[in-house]
Protein backbone atom coordinates (compact mmCIF):
# COMPACT_ATOMS: atom_id res chain seq x y z
CA UNK A 1 0.00 0.00 0.00
CA UNK A 2 1.34 3.24 -0.97
CA UNK A 3 0.60 6.10 1.70
CA UNK A 4 -1.42 8.87 0.78
CA UNK A 5 0.20 12.35 2.26
CA UNK A 6 -2.04 15.67 2.55
CA UNK A 7 -0.43 18.71 2.12
CA UNK A 8 -2.14 22.06 2.45
CA UNK A 9 -0.61 25.43 1.07
CA UNK A 10 -2.26 28.36 2.30
CA UNK A 11 -1.16 32.11 2.20
CA UNK A 12 -2.08 35.65 1.19
CA UNK A 13 -3.41 36.43 -2.82
CA UNK A 14 -0.48 36.84 -4.63
CA UNK A 15 2.70 35.00 -2.43
CA UNK A 16 3.45 32.68 -5.24
CA UNK A 17 1.89 29.67 -3.65
CA UNK A 18 0.54 28.09 -7.31
CA UNK A 19 3.72 28.59 -8.52
CA UNK A 20 5.81 26.85 -5.81
CA UNK A 21 3.40 24.10 -6.39
CA UNK A 22 3.97 24.32 -9.86
CA UNK A 23 7.60 24.06 -9.69
CA UNK A 24 8.03 21.60 -7.52
CA UNK A 25 5.45 19.41 -10.12
CA UNK A 26 6.16 20.40 -13.20
CA UNK A 27 9.65 22.31 -13.04
CA UNK A 28 7.76 25.17 -14.64
CA UNK A 29 7.45 29.02 -14.06
CA UNK A 30 5.06 31.44 -15.35
CA UNK A 31 5.38 35.45 -15.09
CA UNK A 32 1.79 35.99 -15.44
CA UNK A 33 -0.45 36.26 -12.46
CA UNK A 34 -3.31 34.28 -12.41
CA UNK A 35 -5.34 34.50 -8.73
CA UNK A 36 -5.97 30.83 -7.43
CA UNK A 37 -10.22 31.06 -7.06
CA UNK A 38 -11.08 27.78 -6.56
CA UNK A 39 -9.03 25.00 -4.42
CA UNK A 40 -7.33 22.88 -7.04
CA UNK A 41 -5.51 19.44 -5.76
CA UNK A 42 -2.19 18.31 -7.51
CA UNK A 43 -1.65 14.43 -6.93
CA UNK A 44 2.44 13.98 -7.75
CA UNK A 45 4.19 10.65 -6.58
CA UNK A 46 7.44 10.83 -4.37
CA UNK A 47 10.53 8.20 -3.20
CA UNK A 48 11.64 9.28 0.45
CA UNK A 49 14.41 7.12 1.50
CA UNK A 50 13.39 4.26 -0.15
CA UNK A 51 9.23 4.49 0.21
CA UNK A 52 6.94 5.65 -2.23
CA UNK A 53 4.48 8.50 -1.12
CA UNK A 54 0.89 9.84 -2.79
CA UNK A 55 0.80 13.79 -2.35
CA UNK A 56 -2.34 15.13 -2.46
CA UNK A 57 -1.31 18.89 -2.84
CA UNK A 58 -4.30 21.40 -1.67
CA UNK A 59 -3.55 24.60 -3.30
CA UNK A 60 -5.83 26.53 -1.52
CA UNK A 61 -6.93 29.86 -2.00
CA UNK A 62 -6.76 32.87 0.23
CA UNK A 63 -9.81 31.98 3.09
CA UNK A 64 -10.59 34.72 5.64
CA UNK A 65 -9.81 32.24 8.62
CA UNK A 66 -8.87 28.41 8.92
CA UNK A 67 -12.15 26.29 9.01
CA UNK A 68 -13.20 26.46 13.18
CA UNK A 69 -15.25 23.25 12.68
CA UNK A 70 -16.27 20.38 10.44
CA UNK A 71 -19.48 22.28 9.19
CA UNK A 72 -17.70 25.57 8.50
CA UNK A 73 -14.74 23.43 5.99
CA UNK A 74 -18.03 21.52 4.30
CA UNK A 75 -20.08 24.79 3.72
CA UNK A 76 -16.85 26.36 2.07
CA UNK A 77 -16.00 24.54 -1.09
CA UNK A 78 -12.10 26.75 -0.85
CA UNK A 79 -11.71 24.42 2.57
CA UNK A 80 -12.62 20.84 1.62
CA UNK A 81 -9.93 18.81 3.43
CA UNK A 82 -8.20 21.25 4.85
CA UNK A 83 -8.93 20.70 8.79
CA UNK A 84 -7.28 17.13 8.37
CA UNK A 85 -4.60 17.70 6.27
CA UNK A 86 -1.52 16.08 7.40
CA UNK A 87 0.96 18.81 7.05
CA UNK A 88 0.91 22.71 6.32
CA UNK A 89 2.49 24.66 4.11
CA UNK A 90 2.17 28.23 5.02
CA UNK A 91 3.63 30.88 2.63
CA UNK A 92 4.29 34.49 2.74
CA UNK A 93 6.23 37.18 0.34
CA UNK A 94 9.44 37.69 2.40
CA UNK A 95 8.60 41.70 0.74
CA UNK A 96 5.43 42.03 2.21
CA UNK A 97 4.35 41.80 5.74
CA UNK A 98 0.91 42.12 5.78
CA UNK A 99 1.23 38.45 4.11
CA UNK A 100 3.47 37.25 6.81
CA UNK A 101 0.45 38.52 9.39
CA UNK A 102 -1.63 36.93 7.72
CA UNK A 103 0.34 33.20 7.81
CA UNK A 104 0.64 34.33 11.74
CA UNK A 105 -2.99 34.40 11.89
CA UNK A 106 -3.10 31.07 10.28
CA UNK A 107 -1.02 29.18 11.93
CA UNK A 108 -2.27 30.70 15.36
CA UNK A 109 -5.73 29.26 14.41
CA UNK A 110 -5.10 25.84 13.41
CA UNK A 111 -3.11 25.29 16.44
CA UNK A 112 -6.89 26.61 17.85
CA UNK A 113 -9.15 24.81 15.73
CA UNK A 114 -7.76 21.73 13.86
CA UNK A 115 -9.14 18.23 14.67
CA UNK A 116 -6.62 16.04 16.96
CA UNK A 117 -3.31 17.33 18.07
CA UNK A 118 -2.38 20.28 16.84
CA UNK A 119 0.82 20.55 18.07
CA UNK A 120 1.80 17.22 16.13
CA UNK A 121 0.63 18.94 12.81
CA UNK A 122 4.06 19.53 10.53
CA UNK A 123 3.71 23.03 9.68
CA UNK A 124 6.13 24.54 7.24
CA UNK A 125 6.92 28.21 6.72
CA UNK A 126 7.82 29.39 3.78
CA UNK A 127 9.16 32.57 2.60
CA UNK A 128 8.67 32.83 -0.52
CA UNK A 129 10.24 35.59 -3.83
CA UNK A 130 13.93 34.82 -2.62
CA UNK A 131 15.02 36.22 -5.56
CA UNK A 132 13.52 39.70 -4.31
CA UNK A 133 16.01 39.78 -1.57
CA UNK A 134 17.09 43.66 -1.54
CA UNK A 135 12.98 44.33 -1.04
CA UNK A 136 12.43 42.43 2.06
CA UNK A 137 10.82 43.97 5.24
CA UNK A 138 12.48 42.71 7.80
CA UNK A 139 15.92 39.87 8.38
CA UNK A 140 16.10 36.85 7.65
CA UNK A 141 17.20 35.65 10.99
CA UNK A 142 14.85 37.58 13.01
CA UNK A 143 11.34 35.52 11.14
CA UNK A 144 13.82 32.48 11.18
CA UNK A 145 14.41 32.43 15.43
CA UNK A 146 10.75 33.74 15.62
CA UNK A 147 9.07 30.50 13.75
CA UNK A 148 11.84 27.79 14.44
CA UNK A 149 12.09 29.11 18.13
CA UNK A 150 8.36 30.46 18.87
CA UNK A 151 6.16 28.77 16.68
CA UNK A 152 8.25 25.49 16.90
CA UNK A 153 8.03 25.11 12.92
CA UNK A 154 10.24 24.98 10.63
CA UNK A 155 11.21 27.27 8.15
CA UNK A 156 12.19 27.79 4.45
CA UNK A 157 13.00 30.54 1.93
CA UNK A 158 12.83 29.85 -1.42
CA UNK A 159 12.25 31.24 -4.73
CA UNK A 160 10.21 29.37 -7.67
CA UNK A 161 11.05 31.86 -10.37
CA UNK A 162 14.61 30.56 -10.10
CA UNK A 163 13.84 27.19 -8.81
CA UNK A 164 15.87 27.76 -5.29
CA UNK A 165 14.86 25.42 -2.22
CA UNK A 166 11.63 24.70 -3.94
CA UNK A 167 12.51 20.51 -4.00
CA UNK A 168 14.23 21.24 -0.64
CA UNK A 169 10.71 22.82 1.16
CA UNK A 170 8.78 19.57 0.37
CA UNK A 171 11.74 16.97 1.36
CA UNK A 172 11.98 19.11 4.83
CA UNK A 173 8.37 18.90 5.27
CA UNK A 174 8.01 15.14 4.35
CA UNK A 175 10.85 14.55 6.14
CA UNK A 176 8.82 15.73 9.48
CA UNK A 177 6.08 14.64 8.46
CA UNK A 178 7.12 10.35 7.72
CA UNK A 179 9.80 11.02 10.67
CA UNK A 180 7.68 12.48 13.55
CA UNK A 181 9.07 10.53 15.79
CA UNK A 182 12.25 9.15 14.54
CA UNK A 183 15.32 10.41 14.89
CA UNK A 184 16.99 10.62 11.03
CA UNK A 185 20.38 11.68 11.11
CA UNK A 186 20.67 12.05 7.19
CA UNK A 187 19.47 14.49 4.88
CA UNK A 188 16.02 12.50 3.64
CA UNK A 189 16.66 11.71 -0.16
CA UNK A 190 13.41 12.66 -2.29
CA UNK A 191 12.56 11.59 -6.08
CA UNK A 192 9.89 13.30 -8.01
CA UNK A 193 7.97 10.73 -9.92
CA UNK A 194 7.38 12.55 -13.42
CA UNK A 195 3.96 13.02 -12.50
CA UNK A 196 2.20 14.32 -15.69
CA UNK A 197 5.38 14.42 -17.41
CA UNK A 198 6.30 11.35 -19.80
CA UNK A 199 7.76 8.80 -17.46
CA UNK A 200 10.25 10.77 -16.47
CA UNK A 201 12.04 10.80 -13.17
CA UNK A 202 13.96 12.84 -11.38
CA UNK A 203 16.88 12.71 -9.17
CA UNK A 204 16.90 15.18 -6.50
Amino acid sequence: MVETLSIAVIGAPGVGKTSIIRQFIYNDFSEVYTPTRTRYVYRPSVILNGNMYDLKILDVPPISSFPSSSSQEWLDLRCRGVRNANAYILVYDICCVESFEYVKMIRQQIMEHREGSSSEVPILVVGSKRDLQRQRFTPRRAVSVLVKKTWKCGYVECSAKFNWHVVLLFKELLGIAVGRGMKQNHTPGIRLQGALQRNRCTVM
